[in-house]
């Protein structure tokens, strides 16, 4: 070896073997490494003893120098470029829990040096010093000196900073936090250990039932005072689709995107609640919570689209962080494998969405404005819109602080349950109703009844499966994330270990927070506040987009929901048809295939826009159910509140929109018959250039001649014969 050579003809690179293996520089040694006065391997593992021999003694730098300089011409392998990938050092579970992860050096300037250290400012510097201090100290490993790669080590000092400023307590609260959550992870705790599970207090409304309509009306009147949070901080990459999820369309019959049909509902229930209150200026606040995956898109899409009609202001964004990955069981913080100036973050979940209403101060604003409750649901969920009302109605009538909308699962179903928890210990403050896994529900009933979880009576479980909607009355909530939590939600990690041990991850993990834990930091700062929940039948309430095709396809061969976007559009169309009396609870006589998708509904595809109706009893007043006859392969989109159809026959394709508030539309005896919209499945081979929204449901939809019918000026109008518009007074017949 070179450096053999060296040493043998009294080079000072013996200096070099008697300091590499001395505690000061090997600031990550382990109590069984014992030090060998020869233990430097050549030439790699030389020169960074050398940068910390030239820290420690600068009279003798200069002559190190020069050997450094030797070193780096004469030994190809070995560069001092250390912006490339470096390999993380072993850190040993064991030692890390003995020293509660505390090193020697309490500062970053004993790991980087003092030039080093002065490359930041003192805010990025204190927090390097806090990661320094929690035995975070492999990020500084291999650091050259000053004067190289000083623009990388500011990016990782700023990216550290930032990720310590995103998070309440910053790095040092996350770091503990995760440690402790790993702990328990390598345990196996069961985070409901000194529970006893039982059904909770809630409500179970059916579709056309007396109790559902009377909630509906009750609903009407908590939404004049109801602020609406729509979660929306994922990519549709699960979809298939690289883009927002917000972007794309419900159905295709008219288009819409499903975030202009939320802010379509939300300016739908504002019109309504205006006219209800005799309030003209009522605002409905809408809050969008992004990411830094979602957040320029959304705002473009809003710009492009002119916030979709919403008045200035009216529509507000608060973007969530990501926070830092995890590499190993000790908590160590990730750096991108392919540059080691980069911190790795991910994800850190919806429950993000309580802290950020608390640092927006949005939610004390809504509270200030009047707001009583906050309405929270999730981006590709287009009919969670027929729960907001009754869901409303319930949380107003019994006073619920919290209001979980379910549906139902069958025992065992791999879903989330609403459950109330009682304290073994007779603790009636540490009782919950909250969310509970399916896995760990199976074991708390098992310990508990001897049965587990099965289906009673009506075939269902009687816990409801957790739909992930919330209904959150306003004032508990703002006390509540004003508390001493700051609206941080109980988080949780799920690391896949490499093996047994448990101390290796196959990939980097984080901590997570999911929205619906919420009942955690309620408890602790509104120890009396009601918790319940009202479930759905599922064709009213529950059909998300979030699988790709080729993963629909497979769930639908099994029997399961496939949960795409064509899926999803066509139990839009069957919940829609239900509401006119053409399909029984969603289903209806015939079924369709659609692109590999089998048994899907079968008739004619119908959009009820929010603007039509917002209630059963709206859709009842202005459509004749026995007046209509359509053909299974036509399309009906109804727009505009003041249309009411008392005989239509249609054979195709019709749009009928009526925007104006001075006018009104009765279809009375028209028999529309044309070409329609045809929808077409797409061949596999053809998907790979079709367009994104057409390539992630497998078919397309092209309007081959159907009738839009717009009415074009004030007073009452009539649509009849084969789709002839005639005014026939100059007053609208409100």
């Amino acid at each position: 070896c070179f450096c053999d050579a060296l040493r043998r003809a009294g080079s000072p690179i013996v200096l070099v073997s008697d300091i590499a293996a001395t505690t000061s520089y090997r600031r990550t040694q382990l109590p069984s490494e014992a030090p060998s006065p020869r233990g430097a391997p050549c030439p790699q593992a030389v020169l960074p003893q050398l940068h910390a021999y030239h820290r420690a003694a600068p009279k003798t730098g200069q002559k190190m120098a020069k050997l450094v300089i030797i070193l780096v011409a004469s030994v190809s392998t070995y560069t001092l470029s250390r912006s490339s990938v470096l390999p993380n050092p072993k850190r040993s579970c064991t030692t890390l829990k003995a020293t509660g992860g505390a090193t020697s050096e309490a500062t970053a300037a004993t790991l980087i040096g003092d030039a080093n250290a002065k490359l930041f400012d003192a805010a990025t510097l204190k927090v390097l010093d806090s990661l320094a201090a929690l035995g975070q100290g492999h990020l500084f490993e291999g650091w050259p000196d000053a004067g190289q790669d000083d623009a990388g080590k500011k990016k990782l000092g700023e990216a550290l900073r930032k990720t310590d400023a995103a998070y309440a307590g910053g790095l040092p609260a996350y770091v503990t936090k995760a440690r402790a959550l790993l702990e328990a992870s390598q345990r196996g705790d069961n985070p409901f250990d000194g529970f006893s599970p039982s059904i909770p207090d809630g409500e179970t409304l059916t579709f056309g039932g007396q109790k559902m309509a009377a909630m509906e009306e009750e609903g009407l009147v908590a939404a004049r005072k109801t602020g609406f949070v729509l979660v929306a901080g994922g990519l549709g990459e699960r979809l298939g689709y690289e883009g927002i999820k917000l972007e794309l369309p419900v159905e295709l019959a008219t288009g819409k995107s499903f975030l202009e049909l939320y802010v379509d509902y939300v300016l739908a229930v504002q019109d309504r609640a205006r006219k209800d209150s005799g309030d003209a200026s009522l605002v409905i606040p809408l809050a969008i919570m992004t990411s830094d995956d979602t957040d320029a898109k959304t705002r473009e899409l809003l710009k492009e689209k002119g916030d979709f009609g919403a008045a200035p202001g009216q529509i507000s964004i608060i973007k969530q962080d990501k926070v830092a990955a995890l590499q190993d069981a000790t908590a160590a913080l990730a750096l991108d494998p392919s540059d080691r100036w980069e911190l790795l973050t991910k994800p850190h979940g919806h429950g993000d969405v309580h802290a950020l209403m608390k640092t927006s101060n949005t939610a004390q604003e809504w509270l200030s404005k009047g707001i009583e409750h906050v309405f929270f649901f999730q981006d590709t969920n287009p009919l969670v819109l027929h729960t907001v009302l009754p869901a409303l109605g319930v949380s107003r009538s019994r006073n619920f602080a919290m209001n979980s909308v379910c549906v139902p699962r069958r025992g065992g179903e791999a879903a989330g349950a609403i459950t109330k928890l009682a304290s073994t210990d007779g603790d009636a403050s540490k009782d919950l109703v909250i969310n509970v896994e399916y896995n760990q529900l199976e074991p708390l009933l098992l310990a508990a009844t001897g049965k587990g979880d099965i289906n009673d009576d009506s075939g269902y479980s009687p816990y409801p499966g957790n739909a992930n909607v919330l209904v959150l009355g306003l004032k508990e909530y703002v006390q509540t994330i004003n508390g001493r939590d700051s609206g941080v939600v109980d988080e949780f990690v799920n690391p896949k270990y490499k093996d047994a041990a448990k101390c290796e991850f196959k990939k980097p993990t984080r901590l997570e927070c999911m929205m619906q834990d919420y009942p955690k930091l309620l408890r602790r700062e509104v120890s009396s506040a009601k918790v319940g929940f009202t479930t759905f039948e599922r064709f009213v309430a529950f059909s998300p987009a979030k699988n790709d095709l080729e993963a629909a396809r497979s769930a639908s061969k099994q029997g399961e929901p496939p949960g795409a976007a064509g899926s999803c559009e066509y139990e839009v169309y069957a919940a829609h048809a239900s509401r006119l009396g053409l399909a029984e609870k969603g289903v209806y006589s015939k079924t369709r295939d659609v692109s590999g998708l089998t048994g899907l509904y079968g008739g004619p595809r119908i959009v009820l826009l929010p603007s039509f109706a917002l209630t059963q009893a709206d859709v009842s007043s202005k459509v004749s159910s026995d007046g209509l006859k359509l053909a299974d392969d036509s399309t009906l989109v109804l727009e505009g509140p003041h249309i009411r159809i008392e005989s239509l026959s249609l054979n195709g394709g019709l749009t009928i929109v009526n925007a104006r508030d001075d006018a009104t539309l009765v279809v009375r005896d028209a028999a529309v018959s044309n070409a329609g919209v045809a929808f077409t499945d797409i061949a596999d081979a053809d998907l790979p250039s079709s367009k994104p929204f057409e390539k992630i449901r497998g078919y397309k939809a092209e309007d081959k001649g159907s009738l839009r019918v717009e009415v074009p000026g004030p007073g009452h109008w009539v649509l009849t014969g084969k789709g002839d518009l005639k005014k026939v007074g100059d007053k609208a017949e409100l």
